[in-house]
């Protein structure tokens, strides 16, 4: 997992050498990128859009793309909105809790936090769910019971995965 990505030049060297010990040893493993919106401007902190991430990642065998951190459930909808229209990697999503309070705390509980989710799973934006900043057991438990009410959407070409 190449995650919390804020410049994909450093994940595109991430990838590079991912690559290259996969050819060292003659293996390979699945490999998931999540990249981070910093604010409501849509971009990343070197100022990316969604797309532009999407395409810098796209030429690595991935299994995933995704966001993580930064924003919680709720702000960062329209962006996974606009990578699951676009991408047809898996996407994942790993919100923080709510966004931190004045004392970089995470106030969010498992309750507001998984109906906020929940619209990821209706709109069938997301294959895999997790969570980022403030999350705990209690969060990733309301998730993925609420994960099981849904099939998620097909992607990448084969069978499809919700965790």
């Amino acid at each position: 997992l190449v995650e919390t990505i804020f410049d994909t030049l450093n994940a595109k060297a991430a990838l590079f050498a991912i690559q290259e010990l996969f050819d060292e040893r003659g293996e390979s493993l699945p490999i998931m990128v999540s990249g981070t919106i910093t604010d409501a401007s849509g971009r990343t902190l070197s100022g990316q859009t969604v797309e532009a991430f999407l395409i810098s990642v796209s030429h690595a065998p991935i299994l995933s793309v995704g966001f993580n951190c930064a924003l919680g459930a709720k702000q960062l909808q329209p962006y996974l909105q606009n990578l699951a229209d676009k991408s047809d990697f898996f996407v994942s999503a790993y919100p923080n809790a709510g966004l931190p309070n004045e004392f970089g705390e995470y106030d969010q509980g498992p309750e507001l936090m998984g109906r906020e989710v929940e619209k990821y799973l209706e709109d069938n934006l997301v294959n895999i769910l997790g969570g980022c900043c403030g999350t705990t057991p209690a969060h990733i438990s309301k998730m993925a019971e609420l994960a099981r009410k849904y099939e998620p959407p097909k992607k990448g070409g084969g069978s499809s995965c919700l965790i």
